[in-house]
């Protein structure tokens, strides 16, 4: 039976608001305008520093190691004000792992938040390996950062499940499968498609899962 493996931002979890409060809130103290949460949306799922690259490249300035800092510290302090699991999440989860799947979760996120996270909203017990941005020196679409998941799950074979390109780019890496999730912040090119949680599990079963 394969593993499978999740995204975070945008596939279990909507966390942009609050993302987008900590962006906002490094750029008010350079005196730059805030942008929206659509905006922030679309600028999400490269890791945090694409994230601040992106936000202070819209108002044609760049972005500067101070600013990485004070958006992590800012994040780190604040990952679960507006944040939640998207509806439906959680018993898909219950279910794939009632079934028997070993389940992961493979994100750009740094860890630290990403776990926070995870235990705050109830979802950490349901995964056996969760991988972050600064887990290994790669990032997705880098196939070597979900074969670090893979790894510590001690798993060969598994789905990738996610918002992002970089999400079916990094499974594609690795010769596995991926469904893509309309949802989220991204966009994508997959096989497989869900538009609701609950269309997961019969994926995964056409997979060979």
């Amino acid at each position: 039976m394969r593993a499978v493996i999740f995204d975070l931002d945008g596939t279990l979890i909507d966390s942009a608001p609050d993302i987008a409060a900590s962006v906002n809130r490094v750029l008010a103290a350079d005196g730059l305008a805030p942008h929206s949460l659509e905006a922030i949306r679309g600028m999400v799922g490269d890791g945090a520093k694409r994230l601040l690259e992106r936000a202070f490249a819209a108002h044609e300035v760049q972005a500067e190691p101070r600013h990485l800092a004070a958006f992590l510290a800012d994040y780190n302090a604040n990952p679960v004000v507006e944040t939640v699991a998207y509806a439906g999440i959680t018993p898909v989860l219950a279910g794939l792992r009632e079934a028997g799947h070993l389940l992961g979760v493979c994100t750009n996120k740094p860890i630290g938040p990403a776990q926070k996270i995870l235990d705050e909203l109830g979802l950490a017990p349901f995964f056996g390996a969760v991988v972050g941005g600064d887990s290994t020196p790669y990032k997705k679409p880098d196939p070597r950062h979900l074969a670090a998941t893979l790894a510590e799950l001690e798993v060969g074979e598994a789905v990738m499940i996610g918002d992002h390109a970089n999400d079916i780019l990094a499974a594609t890496g690795l010769g596995l499968p991926g469904i893509f999730v309309s949802w989220g912040y991204g966009e994508a090119e997959s096989s497989f498609t869900a538009h609701t949680p609950g269309e997961l599990p019969e994926l995964i079963a056409r997979l060979g899962g």
